[in-house]
């Protein structure tokens, strides 16, 4: 029944809406599933389970009750906090469509010049079109675009955006839901059913299936693209109990000084 009305929500509530709900009822989900099973290395808070989610197929135990992460927020974050020195270092950022999971933290630090943007997104500073950006050549050292480019009819012309706002020796990390199966991207502007879309496409608003061809075409823009599977670094103990999704890959790109 629970699963149900949730998925039923998801499909029903507008984002926007669902963002503000959320920061009511996370206190009450934080204390009914308190336990020590599963973490999430976010707040660092442990739970006896997360939550399903899922706008068509519900994954089980992948929302986190305390940040509300899943799986890609949480394996982003251990990949940034381990790998890089995205905490500590001075850097200029613009973080599209910022989730809810980051965005107060991300905010509150120092070394952090940090500027947020979308179209409908109430947590964005700057309402801007990804296709047609308010920003100059080569200003971010660092750009977030997590599960976006889906969401875009026309994604080639948001990559040269992307691209080209990027400083030289800059990162961008691009995100979108992975079908590691699929080949080539797959995309029919004929499918118009909402629920039709969802089954093919995993969600009603996006436009598009991204294959392993991704990454190719990324790197047809100008970015060098590294496809790290940081899961592999990690033990099955720890996939675990961060409730990882293992084998994804991470697109951290970047633009060459030259």
């Amino acid at each position: 029944m629970f699963k149900k009305a949730f998925k039923s929500i998801l499909n029903s509530v507008p984002r926007p809406i669902l963002i503000k709900l959320s920061y009511l009822v996370k206190p009450f989900l934080a204390i009914a599933l308190k336990g020590n099973r599963y973490t999430d290395p976010i707040d660092g808070r442990s739970f006896s389970k997360f939550l399903p989610y899922g706008y068509e197929n519900q994954r089980e135990n992948v929302l986190s009750p305390s940040t509300l992460s899943l799986e890609r927020h949480r394996l982003l974050w251990l990949y940034l906090k381990n790998e890089t020195d995205f905490f500590t270092v001075p850097h200029k950022m613009l973080h599209f469509a910022p989730e809810q999971a980051f965005y107060k933290r991300f905010k509150k630090l120092k070394n952090l010049d940090y500027t947020t943007t979308d179209l409908n997104s109430p947590l964005a500073d700057v309402k801007a079109d990804i296709c047609n950006l308010p920003f100059e050549d080569n200003s971010y050292d660092v750009i977030f675009c997590n599960h976006v480019l889906e969401h875009i009819p026309d994604d080639d012309k948001a990559m040269e955006e992307l691209y080209r706002i990027l400083k030289p020796n800059g990162m961008a990390i691009l995100q979108i839901p992975q079908d590691l199966n699929r080949e080539k991207t797959f995309e029919d502007n004929s499918i118009t059913d909402s629920k039709e879309r969802a089954r093919i496409f995993g969600q009603y608003d996006h436009v598009r299936i991204y294959g392993r061809d991704y990454f190719e075409k990324l790197r047809s823009k100008g970015f060098i693209v590294k496809e790290v599977d940081y899961t592999h670094q990690l033990s099955k103990t720890e996939v675990d109990k961060y409730r990882l999704a293992k084998g994804e890959i991470l697109p951290i790109c970047f633009k060459s000084n030259n």
